[in-house]
């Protein structure tokens, strides 16, 4: 009689077949992209070809596997319990298991006469498959190709691992100092082992031997040997299965209870009529972001955008002008303010890790426009804010440098001088700004997670397969939107696929996203709990708010109006312009300059 494994984890199904005596026969891998009960049924009519119309035992594991076992009535192993199983059953020499997954990471330490010590993720993502395929992505090769540039490496650099979104900043600032790509590739590959050793290990020894599984580390040998580096153990103190992609469905296999013999096609039957799969409930819903297409139209005519006041550069009739820069970690923002702090020029562009260049190129468009337009424009005074600042600063001899919280309230208060509170969600940052009476009173910056910044959506409407702007659109037609709930966004991908599998519509889905963003922002980094500490004047900053979605949730959980203006991704370069205009003008009393600086320092708060 055979046995049949099936692992259906966050990203990938993988099947193990075994016969009456543990002989492996038959093994698959395959990323299921969400269509996990159709995954499922392709690897086990597969494995039809070795099984044929013999009685199989079937078990099932893996973070998805759960939802087919209660829909369907098959058992059900915890993956690190099958996985101890195969320890158990063919390498009792092992005494400590390391396994990366697409979206988890796993520890068990193993001793005689004592139960397994298991240890997994909680809260972050960082560290695994999920993390290092975002990192292929900034260097713009495949995950593949992150093991042949990591084998060529020469030096390793500091990246921070806890979070992906995060370790991007420190990817792209490598990028931009020309640092080969095969020293990135080892230093993405150090992070994963840092971060899985310092959080599961917790201080508890490594012993060998050890055993490393899962995909990543069957296709990136490289990734092994960075583990063996911060372990300091040789190949010699590791085990090797012959498949450790499949570990816990080899486990799940070798576990399976012979009570319930089936052939393969019944298993088949089993699966594809789901008898017990429920809908998500009413009670797992959020009150939709419009209640009709009325309310949605009617919102937008009310809600439009504020207009800066612009001048085209052909029009304008002052002499001089005055620049902001905002180098941010992904992108950089320039903005020319005329004398009357009319817009003349804005510039917008992903810096692809290249900050001095994209602000060159920024300002080269700046003067080809002026020349165009017939015009010959003096700086009076020029602000850099942002990541790169000093940077900037420094290439550029660019007059001053402003914190860039204080940049944007500079943009915000120019516009509403009531504002109360300012929300400026960027790609992978979150500021806010709480004022009263004119002077901030606290700041807020997301440190340890970037779950809910622009890149969340982004993210998951690509995933999708839809642009951000159709993503943003079906997420004001949503009747019912999910509660996804504040999490990591890479653990958010999984409720998301939960989401999908459970027939939740994407307009509900992306209306869940954009109550996570909100959620998010209030509830992890603020910790607000009385919304009345925003005051009655908000105002949203930064591109993730072109989002109408994202504006609406803010302003259904916090019962207030917002407002934002028609450049809310400029507003950083904005302020930054703002404050030249204003330093300049203080100029022609120096003592009135000083008070100026003086003024923008006591800004920021202790």
């Amino acid at each position: 009689m055979y046995r049949i494994g099936l692992d259906a984890g966050s990203t990938t199904v993988k099947i193990a077949v075994i016969d009456g005596q543990s002989n492996l026969m038959h093994t698959d891998y395959r990323r299921h992209n969400t269509q996990v009960y159709e995954t499922v049924a392709a690897l086990l009519s597969a494995s039809a070809a070795v099984v044929g119309d013999e009685p199989a035992v079937l078990t099932i594991t893996g973070s998805a596997g759960m939802g087919i076992c209660e829909n369907t009535g098959i058992g059900f192993i915890q993956e690190l319990i099958a996985a101890a199983e195969v320890i158990r059953q063919l390498y009792p020499q092992v005494k400590t298991l390391i396994d990366i997954g697409g979206e988890d990471s796993k520890m068990i330490f193993l001793a005689a006469n004592r139960i397994p010590d298991i240890r997994m993720n909680g809260s972050c993502a960082g560290g695994t498959g999920a993390f290092i395929d975002q990192m292929a992505s900034l260097l713009h090769v495949e995950t593949s190709g992150m093991n042949r540039l990591a084998a060529q490496h020469g030096n390793i650099y500091p990246i921070a691992s806890r979070c992906g979104v995060f370790a991007k900043t420190d990817v792209q600032n490598l990028i931009s100092r020309k640092i080969p790509q095969e020293d990135i590739a080892a230093s993405v590959f150090h992070a994963v082992a840092v971060q899985s050793i310092n959080t599961l290990a917790r201080g508890y020894g490594v012993l060998p031997q050890v055993m490393f599984t899962g995909g990543p580390f069957t296709f990136l040998p490289e990734l092994a040997a960075a583990f063996r580096r911060v372990l300091n153990i040789t190949p010699a103190d590791t085990v090797r299965p012959e498949h450790p992609e499949i570990i816990p469905a080899l486990g799940a296999a070798l576990a399976c209870n012979c009570d319930n013999a089936l052939p393969v096609r019944r298993w088949l039957a089993t699966i594809a009529e789901k008898p017990q799969q429920h809908k998500i409930t009413a009670a797992n819903r959020l009150p939709p972001l419009f209640r009709s297409a009325a309310e949605w139209q009617s919102w937008q005519k009310k809600h439009s955008p504020v207009a800066v006041k612009r001048t085209s550069l052909a029009e304008y009739k002052g002499k001089g002008c005055f620049v902001g820069v905002d180098s941010g970690s992904t992108t950089t923002k320039i903005v020319a303010l005329g004398e009357d702090h009319e817009l003349l020029f804005g510039f917008y562009r992903n810096n692809e890790g290249q900050p001095v260049q994209t602000v060159h190129d920024g300002l080269q468009q700046f003067r080809d426009e002026t020349i165009a337009a017939g015009r010959q424009l003096t700086i009076r005074r020029s602000v850099a804010t942002g990541y790169g600042e000093d940077l900037i600063k420094a290439a550029f001899g660019i007059d001053d440098g402003v914190v860039e919280t204080i940049a944007h309230y500079a943009g915000a208060s120019h516009i509403d001088p009531g504002v109360s509170f300012i929300l400026d969600i960027g790609g992978q940052d979150m500021k806010a700004i709480f004022v009263r009476d004119g002077v901030i009173q606290r700041i807020e910056l997301n440190e340890s997670c970037s779950s809910g910044c622009g890149s969340f959506i982004e993210t998951f409407g690509r995933n999708l397969g839809m642009p951000v702007q159709e993503f943003a659109r079906r997420a004001c037609q949503s009747e019912a939107p999910c509660d996804l709930g504040t999490r990591c966004t890479v653990f958010m991908n999984s409720k998301v696929k939960q989401s999908l599998r459970e027939n939740a519509s994407v307009e509900d889905i992306a209306a869940g996203l954009s109550y996570s963003v909100i959620k998010n922002a209030l509830i992890k980094v603020l910790n607000v709990t009385n919304m009345d500490d925003l005051g009655e004047r908000l105002s949203v900053q930064g591109g993730t708010f072109r989002n109408p979605s994202v504006r609406r949730a803010l302003e259904l959980l916090s019962h207030k109006p917002v407002t934002m203006t028609d450049i809310p991704e400029l507003m950083g370069a904005y302020g930054a312009a703002v404050i030249a205009h204003r330093q300049w003008r203080a100029m022609t009393d120096r003592t009135g300059f000083q008070k100026l600086r003086s003024l923008e320092r006591e800004q920021v708060p202790a």
